[in-house]
């Protein structure tokens, strides 16, 4: 079996890649472009493509099932940008990946905490030699009521992690958790909306979440809530958050995540023209904290989802689950 990596970081990726060759005994290639019309043909023998988000659209996967790929091996926990229909009409099998929670979960509340306290804000003038206080009033974190949308294995881990902080917290999701409810308590989205000095979402990315932070849902929130969003950018829609930026409605933001972020994010554009002018809008508020989709960037979590690709190939090709168990050539 083989495996065709696109967009494969040398600097961190391609160790991992090496380590599990042996370790399930799957060659591999790879190339650093993400798939495109000239390079889909270097998958041409693989069993797999692995990819980071990007464009799978119906026209890419069909190019992949034209080489002979049978499996869609997705470097990531979303899958949205995949188109799951074409998918199975190819007969094209795709599979996520899963990595310990921890690392998104404290990166989330590091984005609570720096929101709060105007640490961006904070820094950017002391590199200036700006000391003065005006301006900089922050508020105690230990005192405000945190409002978790999802509670998943992510959103669960944040809440359990905020409880050492002693923060009131809520919690919001179509399926309550057992774990989460030791720590939160569960309300309907009104309700957190109202009550919650700070939203934060780990949600997946559907059609029923879809700009689940509109105009609507900020115009019901608490006013000078914070948004803080390390999941989907689907989920905010990204006019009515610079309306609640620009209105005062909100207090803030802080975003790993935004719409309409491929072919920006992970790309080295520095000196070129901002191709995205909400993002170049975001940009602009002192109160709103950008970072370019890193909140899953642990040495750890690599490692998993380089992993979870060549255990994925390994169950698909034998149909074997492996349930943890080594594996040697």
């Amino acid at each position: 079996m083989k495996i065709c990596f696109y967009a494969l970081r040398e600097y961190d990726e391609l160790h991992f890649c090496r380590e599990m060759k042996e370790k399930y005994g799957i060659d591999f290639t790879y190339t650093t472009d993400y798939p495109n019309d000239k390079n889909i043909a270097l998958a041409s023998g693989c069993d797999g493509m692995s990819c980071t988000p990007c464009d799978m659209s119906r026209k890419v996967l069909e190019a992949f099932h034209n080489v002979g790929v049978k499996y869609i091996l997705l470097r990531s926990v979303g899958y949205d940008h995949v188109d799951l229909e074409a998918a199975r009409e190819f007969g094209l099998k795709v599979d996520t990946v899963t990595y310990p929670p921890t690392g998104v979960a404290d990166y989330a509340i590091m984005l609570m905490l720096a929101s709060v306290r105007r640490f961006a804000h904070i820094l950017k003038r002391a590199e200036l030699q700006d000391y003065s206080l005006k301006n900089k009033l922050g508020r105690d974190f230990s005192m405000c009521t945190v409002g978790v949308m999802g509670t998943g294995r992510i959103g669960t881990t944040v809440i359990q992690h905020l409880s050492g902080f002693g923060c009131r917290i809520l919690a919001y999701d179509v399926y309550e958790n057992e774990t989460a409810k030791k720590f939160a308590e569960y309300v309907d989205r009104d309700t957190l909306f109202r009550e919650s000095d700070i939203i934060t979402l780990h949600m997946n990315a559907n059609d029923d979440n879809y700009h689940i932070i509109s105009r609507e849902a900020i115009e019901k929130m608490k006013l000078g809530a914070y948004i803080i969003n390390t999941a989907r950018g689907k989920l905010v829609d990204s006019e009515a958050l610079i309306w609640g930026i620009e209105s005062g409605r909100l207090g803030g933001a802080a975003l790993d995540v935004v719409e309409f972020e491929n072919g920006l994010y992970y790309y080295d554009l520095m000196g070129e023209v901002m191709v995205n002018p909400k993002l170049a809008m975001l940009r602009s508020f002192p109160n709103v904290i950008l970072s370019p989709h890193t909140a899953f960037y642990t040495a750890e979590d690599v490692r998993d989802m380089v992993e979870g690709n060549f255990r994925s190939c390994y169950e698909f090709g034998t149909g074997k689950k492996l349930h943890g168990v080594e594996v040697r050539a």
